[in-house]
């Protein structure tokens, strides 16, 4: 008999723009942070842990299992399992549900999962020739000789230098900003639309902290140069249309995406505690919220890479057995203000339904009121693996604060994949 995986609490990080706060704590340094905060808060003895379930994207090439190396540093139970989940900008979130999912199994009762992402200490990649040529001398014992035949080998000695990292993809070499400028074009989202959108994220944003609403879940951070980070670094409540107005496009001449309506680079992490309901309530702990259905789905990279949520959040509804009336709060991730108006736009589109869900009629028009009440990626930021873990810890306290009932959650992610999941309250 299965069981019910309830969600008991989760904290997070500050998010901070990356090359800042956190320039020298890495993607595990950050996790550890994380989850040594959610212990504390909840005060569940490291012992207790089972099982740890972590979702990264710009992984340490030296030690890749993040969910290993945070039980090792935090010194839980020798036999707290571990292991890490990537995928892309869902990763936080396909490590949450990995743990609901083992959790309804009855393979474990208490586990934590989340992400993390520190993008000031991303990897540069040596050019492959200089790899194919240079390992040999690093991982054997060369003679004089071997250093000269590598030489000659590099020559001409052009193409060595390590290339500017871009966030592109593979298989198309679609920069990610780009993509969110054929989506704008696509659904004629103008600049202006993306522009209030995002100014829009910032104030929720800036409301939520000043309210005290993200109390719950930011923790404070000390960084090893003994600065102390308290809240998250982006957010700005000054901002204006008139300001976000002056803001030169990116990633076209004439195009409308902008640093302003687009997530930055971030670095920050967050994690979820889970347990079977039973074992919550035998700890005296009140559950937030439980998953009702999840759904991920793949498009094709070639036509609207970041379009998956317009088809994973209909599928996770209907899984459920809910339309879009039945939702209090719609979460989705804003890589960029037009990819989210996209979604926004496809969902409520007869056509789109025809076309691409199967169906007759459109899924419904979101009510902006209920949209990413407390800002999303534009203002918070945006960790790639940590994402999906902060909007399930920022949707379960909500239900939970607000006694509505439930929320669905939509987060794109590079490869052409839609990630989605209906929590609803305990």
């Amino acid at each position: 008999m299965s069981k019910r995986a309830v969600i008991v609490a989760g904290a997070r990080t500050p998010f901070v723009r990356a090359f800042t706060d956190y320039t020298r704590m890495d993607s595990i340094d950050l996790a550890d942070r994380a989850v040594s905060g959610l212990l504390e808060r909840t005060g569940l003895a490291k012992a207790a842990v089972q099982a740890i379930v972590w979702g990264g994207v710009i992984l340490p090439s030296a030690a890749p299992n993040i969910a290993r190396e945070i039980a090792l540093d935090l010194q839980l139970d020798p036999g707290c399992e571990g292991y890490t989940v990537t995928r892309a900008c869902a990763s936080g979130l396909q490590a949450v549900v990995s743990a609901a999912a083992a959790i309804e199994r009855g393979e474990y009762d208490i586990m934590i999962a989340g992400g993390s992402d520190s993008t000031s200490n991303a990897e540069v990649k040596l050019p492959q020739k200089l790899v194919h040529v240079g390992a040999p001398l690093a991982l054997g014992k060369p003679k004089a000789r071997d250093y000269l035949s590598a030489a000659s080998q590099l020559a001409p000695f052009y193409d060595l230098m390590p290339r500017r990292p871009k966030i592109q993809e593979r298989t198309t070499g679609e920069v990610m900003g780009e993509s969110a400028e054929k989506m704008a074009a696509i659904h004629n989202i103008s600049r202006v639309e993306q522009d209030r959108f995002a100014v829009t994220s910032h104030h929720r944003a800036a409301d939520a902290i000043e309210s005290g609403r993200f109390d719950a879940e930011v923790l404070t951070v000390t960084t090893p140069d003994g600065v102390t980070v308290e809240r998250d670094g982006l957010v700005r409540r000054d901002t204006s249309m008139a300001k976000m107005s002056k803001l030169a496009p990116v990633f076209a001449e004439h195009g409308t995406v902008t640093a302003g309506n687009a997530s930055p680079l971030t670095d920050g992490a967050a994690a979820v505690l889970l347990m079977s309901e039973d074992k919550a309530r035998e700890l005296g702990l009140q559950p937030l919220a439980a998953f009702r259905s999840w759904s991920f789905v793949s498009v094709d990279p070639r036509d609207q890479v970041l379009i998956g949520p317009a088809i994973s959040m209909p599928r996770a509804l209907d899984k459920a057995g809910m339309s879009l009336s039945d939702i209090d709060f719609v979460d989705i991730h804003e890589a960029f203000a037009a990819q989210t108006l996209s979604v926004v736009s496809a969902l409520a589109s007869t056509d789109w339904a025809k076309q691409r869900l199967d169906r007759d009629t459109a899924v419904g028009e979101i009510d902006p009121a209920i949209l990413n009440v407390h800002g999303g990626s534009v203002s918070l930021g945006h960790p790639f693996g940590a994402t999906g873990a902060r909007m399930v810890t920022t949707m379960a306290n909500e239900l939970a604060r607000t006694g509505k009932s439930a929320a669905l959650l939509g987060i794109c992610a590079a490869g052409g994949i839609g990630a989605s999941a209906v929590l609803e309250r305990v």
